[in-house]
């Protein structure tokens, strides 16, 4: 259901969550540590948390990855994409850039029928 220009679940009239999923490839390993102490607290800030971050993963099918995987759930798309077009982010692109190769989709979740 829209509701003020932003999705929402038609059971709560909750807004409906978002995932972003990264796959990185982290090439200076301790300036991506940086990288994820810096961005920890704009995370926070969104109200964003980690479902998945590095673990053990199996591809089942398709190609062959090597990456890191990530899966970080958002309160909302508007709150996901605001994280991401944030000045706060913004100035952490370039460290990130410098230190990992990534793709990024951002997904909203399913709402209760």
């Amino acid at each position: 259901m829209l509701v003020n220009g932003v999705m929402t679940n038609a059971a709560t009239g909750e807004p409906m969550t978002a995932y972003a999923i990264m796959d990185v490839d982290v090439l200076d390993i301790e300036a991506y540590l940086r990288y994820q102490h810096a961005v920890r607290p704009l995370l926070e800030k969104a109200q964003a948390r980690y479902l998945a971050r590095g673990g053990e993963c199996e591809v089942l099918e398709g190609p062959e990855a090597s990456h890191c995987l990530l899966l970080v759930e958002f309160p909302s798309m508007d709150a996901l994409t605001d994280f991401y077009h944030s000045e706060e982010y913004l100035a952490l692109e370039e460290q990130r850039r410098a230190c990992s190769r990534s793709s990024l989709i951002a997904v909203r979740g399913l709402h209760d029928h």
